[in-house]
């Protein structure tokens, strides 16, 4: 077995062999990107779902979509340390001058270049390249009034229009769409909103957690009739049998049927997880095919990896208190958990918990999935940290 030739790829974001199980998103992207080419009214999407899902892979596979469609493509990815404006503005500048180097005068684009101006100095972000890159006076007046949300929606018109003069399309790629504040993701509801009613070729594809519905539907009312926010979750059974042998058969090797049942039952089906134990079983194996023993031998690496690497780096981002409540919530199982059952596992009131749930939930490390339950956005972390927190003892 030539693990030079292993063809699993875990790693955050990175594209696996073989994309399963996703068809209907990614049919529903081809509609979008070609319904808005042709001036239709179209929902955009925002996938959500849990870590571990594949939602980065799926973005990354939209952008694909989007440039064989001929659209200029922005790719984010938003962070708690970063605005919204700070980071839209430099692609936006770059897509300007895209269309500005294409034939002929455009004074739609020599706008755009001149709100995007004004825009930046409106919000006083400091993106030095936008700064001195722009030689042209700002469109005084349009989106300079430093309100986020109008001001937003009118670089989007003039960028949009500026597209469309070039007979061209736009497309915004987020991920971790959930960690930009509630006014941004207001300003951008409402820059989509202007988008389809007047019918302009920008779209937003985002992806996030599951929190992300409901903080749309908080931010904006009309966030539902915008957007489509199809759920991305496991892998079915058949699928990731599909995700586990195209690939190694294509090597020339297969597994036994009970190695694809025993990484089905360790990973529930969760894409990243299958890379990780396809990727362990393959090494660990001496010869084809990749059978049940190779997988239990391959298990104790992938779960050191696992607890060193994906779980671990967000374990290290909580505070003592932190911890103790998802170690409570692990005590009580897996699954959704009832605020009231992890008080009473930790002794203390409801009510208390609100500071160190809300923190948890801006972290992303919980969400609630119905009202007055709480899951974990990792899958089997609940495994997890009954590994990290033996010793945890209720106070109930």
């Amino acid at each position: 077995m030539n693990q030079i030739n292993n063809p699993f790829s875990p790693g955050a974001g990175s594209p696996p062999p073989e994309l399963v199980g996703r068809d209907a998103i990614i049919e529903k992207s081809k509609v979008l990107l070609g319904r808005v080419q042709q001036r239709r009214s179209e929902k955009s999407l925002l996938l959500v779902g849990l870590r571990g899902v594949g939602k980065t892979v799926l973005l990354n596979e939209i952008e694909r979509l989007t440039n064989a469609a001929g659209y200029h493509t922005i790719t984010l990815e938003a962070h708690e340390d970063k605005s919204l404006a700070a980071l839209l503005a430099p692609h936006l500048r770059r897509v300007l001058f895209e269309l500005d180097r294409m034939e002929g005068l455009s004074n739609k684009v020599k706008r755009g270049l001149g709100v995007l101006k004004s825009f930046i100095g409106s919000i006083k972000v400091k993106v030095a390249e936008v700064e001195f890159g722009i030689d042209i006076e700002p469109e005084r007046g349009t989106a300079d009034s430093g309100d986020l949300e109008v001001d937003l929606s009118n670089l989007f018109i003039a960028v949009a229009e500026a597209a469309q003069d070039r007979g061209t399309a736009l497309a915004i790629l987020i991920d971790e769409i959930q960690y930009f504040s509630s006014k941004e993701l207001s300003a951008l509801i409402m820059g989509m909103h202007k988008m389809q009613q007047r019918q302009l070729p920008l779209v937003l594809i985002g992806a996030g957690l599951p929190i992300l519905t409901r903080l749309a539907g908080e931010s904006k009312s009309y966030a539902e009739r915008l957007f489509e926010f199809p759920a991305i979750g496991p892998l079915s059974e058949t699928d990731a049998t599909k995700a586990l042998r195209d690939p190694v058969i294509r090597a020339g090797v297969d597994f036994s049927g009970e190695a694809i049942k025993e990484i089905y039952r360790l990973t529930q089906g969760y894409p990243y997880f299958i890379q990780e134990w396809g990727y362990q079983s393959w090494n660990h194996a001496e010869a084809a095919p990749i059978t049940l023993s190779d997988v239990k031998r391959a298990t104790k690496v992938v779960m050191q990896r696992l607890d060193e690497n994906f779980f671990r780096v967000r374990f290290d981002r909580l505070t003592p208190r932190e911890k103790e409540y998802l170690r409570a919530m692990a005590h009580l199982g897996s699954g959704p958990q009832r605020s009231g059952d992890i008080a009473e596992v930790l002794g203390v009131k409801m009510n208390s918990l609100g500071p160190t749930r809300g923190n948890l939930i801006n972290k992303g490390m919980i969400y609630s999935p119905e009202y007055g339950d709480m899951a974990f956005t990792v899958p089997l972390f609940d495994e997890f940290m009954r590994r990290a927190m033996p010793n945890f003892s209720p106070r109930a």
